[in-house]
């Protein structure tokens, strides 16, 4: 397939020496780069309520990223943290996360002013598990369940309330790839 002329002039801006780059612009390259369709078990275990497993592993998770996009599509992905189990199971469908002290950039609160459509990845230290969600996000400054979500005797003021449109464990191979629970790989400390 020919190259896109438009492609290639808008990387020539973004990348003045860009020659000899050659950038996919079609889904059929990507598939074809691919190697073709997900296998059936990929897609199959897509699911939009919590198992028992998902439970589990949000249960021992004290850490998610939090991607989000305002309606221009600029991007914002934060940390989020606390013990394990932080994240509040209001119903199979429904997560709620609540907002620790922090920057006071809100970033990610302004994006779901905007769109609220946003994605969260879990993680648990050591485990190759990765829990992914999708869904649509909603800021509460108030609900029975902020109680519950009390830490370090500090109540949230806000928290998100995310109703799920997907979740699946996803794809371990990355940990696996970066040993990023393998201390030998860990920088000093004092390095940073």
């Amino acid at each position: 397939m020919p190259p896109n002329n438009d492609a290639c002039s808008r990387l020539a801006d973004a990348v003045p020496d860009a020659e000899g780059f050659v950038e996919l612009t079609t889904p059929d390259q990507l598939g074809e780069l691919l190697g073709g369709e997900p296998h059936p078990i990929v897609i199959d275990k897509v699911h939009d309520r919590l198992t028992d497993d998902d439970r589990a592993l949000l249960e021992r998770s004290p850490f998610c990223l939090l991607a989000t996009s305002d309606s221009h599509g600029n991007c914002d992905v934060s940390p989020r943290g606390d013990g394990p189990g932080f994240t509040h199971v209001v119903s199979p469908g429904v997560l709620a996360l609540p907002d620790r002290p922090g920057n006071r950039r809100g970033d990610s609160f302004r994006n779901i002013l905007d769109n609220p459509h946003a994605g969260l990845l879990y993680l648990v230290p050591g485990s190759k598990d990765v829990l992914r969600v999708n869904g649509r996000v909603r800021i509460l400054t108030d609900a029975p369940f902020f109680d519950a979500m009390t830490a370090a005797g500090r109540r949230p003021s806000l928290a998100l309330l995310m109703e799920i449109d997907e979740i699946f464990l996803h794809c371990p191979q990355s940990l696996r790839r970066s040993g990023v629970w393998d201390p030998e790989t860990w920088e000093d400390a004092g390095g940073r």
